[in-house]
């Protein structure tokens, strides 16, 4: 195995190290927790996931491992709920096969889930975008329309989290990208205002992905076949699920989005708050160091500042 990175702790304290996320630890998990997978290939997935060090195994599964705290804890999740879940979606979405433990330093759970073949779609990629705007649209409305956990039994959910208590964080972004020029502060701050005024939901909690974005979606020849990445599932206010609008769509096919969920002001206007507060989070994080995460935010926050449908 190749180096160790050091957490930090105060000082007098113990030194917590934690394994290098690499095909080494990978192996090693496997043939010591799942040995009858351990002679597969294993193919590291490049540039993974930012939650996850992603593994192809064999042809027909794949390895997830948590990079960090933020992360811990989907194993379960997605073990738990999935399968439940599953049957009554209209996309694909993961199968979980095991989930392991932590060991050899490695301290979070971690899956073994079916392969899901596709790729990330890009507006640009669509085959028909209004077709992808229906298809997220019907995936929505059906988990929404699902059942809710009995009382007492939302085990690992994701609590909701409600837009003003991103208050101070999303103006303290805002501020950051407005004094360095990228984007207009004034612009940011209405958009936001008015997402927190927009006030919280009327009516009942249902079911969200709580990550609704196009690198959690996967698509074949430019048709949507999957949805990836269940870390954020949670009952709630669903708004937080309306962001896929603007890292995906454009302003037509949007608008029938829109149309398609029955979205009305509110809720919309929470959606363009939660797009701007993600993508802050993520530009003012991640975008100095990396193109990727730059290109997307900015499209993010460009699409939800530019938005005629709200």
């Amino acid at each position: 195995m190749s180096a160790e990175t050091t957490a930090g702790s105060p000082a007098g304290s113990d030194v917590v190290t934690t394994p290098v996320v690499d095909e080494a630890l990978a192996r090693r998990l496997l043939a010591a927790q799942f040995p009858r997978w351990a002679h597969l290939p294993l193919r590291p997935l490049h540039p993974g996931g930012s939650d996850h060090v992603i593994f192809r195994l064999g042809d027909a599964m794949s390895v997830r491992l948590p990079r960090g705290d933020w992360a811990a804890g989907q194993a379960e999740k997605e073990h738990l709920w999935l399968p439940r879940l599953a049957p009554h979606l209209p996309l694909a979405v993961p199968a979980p096969l095991e989930v392991g433990g932590p060991a050899f330093g490695y301290p979070w759970h971690w899956s073994v889930s079916r392969w899901l073949d596709g790729e990330p779609p890009t507006p640009a990629g669509l085959a028909d975008p209004d077709e992808a705007a229906a298809d997220i649209a019907e995936f929505l409305r059906a988990l929404q329309g699902l059942a809710l956990p009995a009382e007492g039994a939302y085990g690992l959910l994701s609590p909701a989290v409600a837009l003003r208590e991103r208050d101070r964080t999303t103006r303290a972004a805002i501020a950051a990208v407005g004094a360095e020029g990228a984007f207009d502060a004034r612009a940011l701050t209405e958009v936001w205002e008015a997402a927190v005024a927009a006030g919280e939901r009327d009516g009942p909690p249902v079911w969200f992905h709580g990550d609704m974005h196009n690198g959690n979606l996967l698509a074949r020849a430019g048709h949507l076949s999957a949805v990836l990445d269940f870390g954020g599932l949670g009952v709630g206010d669903p708004a937080c699920d309306l962001v896929i609008a603007w890292t995906l769509l454009d302003p037509g096919p949007r608008a029938a989005f829109r149309a398609a969920l029955g979205a009305d002001d509110a809720a919309w206007a929470r959606g363009r708050g939660w797009a701007l507060t993600t993508a802050l989070s993520a530009y003012t994080t991640y975008a100095a160091t990396n193109p990727h995460v730059a290109r997307n935010t900015t499209r993010q926050i460009t699409e939800a500042l530019a938005d005629t449908t709200a």
